[in-house]
């Protein structure tokens, strides 16, 4: 069994200062594959502490010196990145092949992105002509507490760090305690990059833990968070008393608008997005709106893509849906299938237990429901497990109520070969983000939700943006 009791603070590998073991589980098998120390208040104040010693000098380094830093974590993250895979695919249950692609993918893409996006950014500006002698300065905001989490965790980590440190920070890093073991080895690589002492730290823990002492602590200025609604509520409910700023990305209830006209796998393509990471994604496509006109052949599409959707070990080779992370998941996503069926929607496929011939480890059946209606709890509450919900509509104007009749903002998707369409729904939906005809975001691209979706956003200059603060000085000379 891997040991990773250790925490990294102020530059170096040490020890809890009250041990606290706590064993990840591999969610293929549901046996024990590591054990971590969970932190207690003297490991979070000595982080923070090493991390405010730092922002002094990191804050005032010349931004090409933290360019230099992050392009060396790049290239030692590309080196390390089959390690990286297999780390991710045994805490979280990701399949080794989606590890390395997506999951290992997405953090070299955002750390490419931020080292471009630092490049352009203008941290000095005039304020305009009316002002000619009014400097804006962009500074870095200070102390940043990053909490991530388990279901994309290079992802976040990566969303999170880089344009912190970019920009000036310093930060202290509570990955999630359910997979830690990829924030383990990022926390290697900041240390081989050469990061200052104290400009990283890491400290593993729980949310009531180490979660709530970062959100409270005094000499925290910042809380970036990604993880559930209902966390991130309790997270600025604990920064209130200090007013520190708090950035979050929370849940989302996707709605996938099918319009007769949509391109002829966009149903299968829907299912299969909607599966992808075992349905662990906050922006997956979750609901499943088809014009009436299509929705019975929708339906037999949908049906055969789930039934197509094979399951297994995270460790295999191959495209198949590994494990949801562990059993508190699994127990969730099976109340929510029976209450599916309860409620009165028709299960197309799928179903309640495992996957045929599984008797070990926490997969889930791929689901497809129909015929739900707009108050039925599979269409309000986030799954976050491989099941699919379908609803028929039959107007634009129908289209964009049903979608908009959700607590969550994040990601929307619309399928219609008329751009005029896609174009005039995108602008009503209240969204973050609305992808259409299944055209991925750039570099770059700012990712955030409204409504109980969030208030922050993540990803190139927007990403960087959320960690400064903005200065405006009169009487700044022209020369």
């Amino acid at each position: 069994m891997i040991d990773h009791r250790k925490f990294y603070i102020d530059g170096a590998w040490v020890d809890p200062a009250a041990p606290r073991d706590h064993e990840v589980i591999d969610p293929s098998s549901e046996e024990a594959c590591a054990v971590i120390s969970l932190g207690d208040r003297a490991d979070t104040d000595a982080a923070v502490a090493a991390a405010r010693r730092a922002f002094e000098g990191w804050s005032q380094s010349p931004l090409e010196t933290r360019i230099g830093h992050l392009e060396k974590l790049l290239e030692l993250y590309k080196a390390r990145a089959d390690d990286m895979a297999r780390a991710i695919s045994t805490e979280m249950g990701a399949p080794v092949d989606l590890a390395r692609s997506a999951q290992v993918g997405a953090g070299s893409f955002h750390l490419d992105g931020f080292i471009k996006a630092l490049r352009d950014f203008r941290f000095e500006a005039p304020l305009g002509p009316q002002a000619p002698t009014e400097m804006i300065l962009r500074e870095p905001i200070g102390v940043c507490a990053l909490i991530t989490p388990w279901n994309w965790p290079m992802n976040q980590i990566m969303l999170k760090v880089a344009p912190a440190a970019g920009v000036g920070c310093t930060v202290v890093l509570k990955p999630s305690e359910v997979a830690p073991l990829s924030a383990m080895l990022f926390a290697e690589l900041m240390d081989e990059a050469g990061f200052p002492a104290g400009v990283f730290n890491l400290v593993n823990g729980d949310g009531p833990g180490v979660g709530s002492q970062l959100s409270s602590h005094p000499d925290i200025d910042m809380v970036s968070f990604t993880g559930s609604t209902r966390a991130g509520t309790a997270i600025s409910k604990a920064a209130a008393d200090t007013l520190k700023r708090v950035s979050l990305e929370l849940g989302g209830k996707g709605a996938n608008i099918i319009f007769a006209d949509a391109h002829e796998k966009a149903v299968k393509q829907g299912v299969i997005r909607c599966f992808r990471n075992s349905g662990q994604s906050c922006n997956a496509p979750t609901r499943m709106l088809v014009q009436r006109d299509r929705y019975e052949q929708a339906l037999e599409e949908a049906r055969a893509a789930a039934e197509a959707t094979a399951t297994g070990p995270a460790s295999a080779e191959g495209r198949h849906i590994g494990p949801v992370v562990n059993e508190t998941q699994f127990n969730k996503i099976q109340d929510l299938i029976q209450k599916g069926i309860d409620e009165g929607a028709r299960l197309l496929a799928g179903g309640p237990g495992r996957p045929e011939g599984t008797n070990r480890g926490y997969f889930v059946r791929p689901t497809v429901f129909a015929d739900a209606t707009a108050d039925m709890t599979i269409f309000r509450e986030e799954i976050f497990g491989p099941v699919l919900t379908m609803m028929p509509f039959d107007s634009e104007e129908d289209a964009i109520a049903i979608a908009n009749d959700t607590a969550y903002g994040l990601t929307n998707y619309i399928q219609s070969s008329d751009p005029e369409t896609c174009q005039r729904v995108a602008r009503r939906l209240r969204s973050g983000m609305v992808e259409m005809n299944y055209q991925a975001f750039g570099q770059g691209s700012p990712f955030g939700g409204y409504k109980q979706s969030g208030n922050g956003r993540e990803g190139g200059r927007f990403g960087l943006e959320e960690f400064l603060e903005t200065k405006a000085v009169s009487g700044w000379s022209a020369g």
